[in-house]
């Protein structure tokens, strides 16, 4: 899945603080595969998230978390809109290498 994050002004430079604890619990849970942030260099108010889990399994239980909801019920007071979210299942188990650059 690929998220993209529009915060209020006031609460962009304190969005990785404020999802800190969101984000480690997430990490910490065993289906996940991975839990990434960043920010947009062309939109300094938005963060990207990358997320991967094991399955659909893994995924239903991050939904179903105490602390995916305690997020659902905090993290919309720093945004200005509803997430945007890309959310696909693919037949991978991590990352690979890029097939048109070696180095």
């Amino acid at each position: 899945m690929v998220v993209k994050f529009e915060t209020k002004p006031e609460w962009t430079e304190k969005w990785p603080d404020h999802v800190a604890e969101f984000t480690a619990a997430t990490r910490a849970e065993e289906g996940n595969m991975w839990f990434e942030w960043s920010r947009s260099l062309e939109e300094p108010n938005v963060y990207v998230l990358v997320e991967a889990f094991r399955d659909g399994d893994a995924g239903g239980a991050h939904v179903n978390s105490d602390h995916f909801k305690k997020a659902m019920e905090e993290l919309p007071q720093a945004l200005v809109s509803t997430p945007k979210i890309i959310s696909q299942s693919l037949d991978a188990t991590g990352w690979n290498e890029m097939g048109e650059m070696r180095i």
